[in-house]
């Protein structure tokens, strides 16, 4: 019988440069396969580094070369929103006192 050997798949993860720098290969006009190939890559791997850069340009491969999602884009804009909705808040109190400022110099100055 054969030994019992286990291996390990360790799951190897690449720069956003290294990305971009394959991509810009296949853009120069060399094969998605022959790309792949001389970078031992499965060219299912690189077409899905394609697909997000033409989906998300520069935002594609954020951080240490990790996709960009639209998980990631609607945490964005939903602290967006809570931060927007703060600023109403404070500009909604701002506008109530300065109305109270103005009403209380009309009460002051109206006999005669």
């Amino acid at each position: 019988m054969g030994r019992g050997i286990t291996m390990e798949l360790k799951k190897r993860s690449f720069s956003k440069e290294f990305k971009l720098h394959v991509l810009r290969e296949i853009d120069s006009g060399r094969g998605v396969a022959q790309v792949a190939r001389e970078y031992r890559l499965h060219p299912d791997m690189v077409s899905r580094w394609r697909t997000q850069y033409d989906t998300y340009k520069d935002n594609a491969f954020a951080g240490s070369g990790h996709c960009y999602t639209d998980e990631a884009r609607m945490a964005g804009l939903e602290r967006k929103v809570v931060q927007l909705e703060a600023e109403n808040e404070l500009l909604k109190k701002a506008l109530s006192q300065l109305d109270l400022i103005r009403g209380s110099g009309q009460d002051n100055g109206g006999s005669g």
